[in-house]
């Protein structure tokens, strides 16, 4: 490998490595800003780790499954209107969740 091919491929790496963290300093600060709503994603759209039942993103199988949590800017999750009386909540619910039986 050639004096020139060497340095190229260092930058390369270097300029890699930059972006990387600064990828992951965006979202540590977005998570900051974030928090799990439980309750409010409809069927299919909940962000990863549902509760029983589910496997991860995308995976709950009810509207509103209480045990199913979608990110949603922080100190806004009790106030997403939802259909009939439910609410958001920051704790898993044991609502709408489906017959594991």
């Amino acid at each position: 490998m050639s004096t020139s091919t060497r340095i190229a491929a260092t930058t390369l790496a270097g300029a890699f490595a930059l972006a990387l963290a600064g990828a992951s300093g965006t979202v540590m600060a977005q998570d900051k800003e974030m928090e799990k709503c439980y309750g409010v994603a409809k069927a299919g759209q909940n962000d990863c780790q549902a509760g029983p039942g589910t496997s991860c993103a995308g995976t709950s199988t009810v509207d509103y499954q209480g045990n199913a949590w979608k990110l949603v800017p922080a100190g806004t999750c009790a106030s997403i209107e939802l259909p009939g009386e439910r609410i958001g909540s920051l704790d898993a619910l044991e609502r709408d969740v489906p017959n594991q039986g």
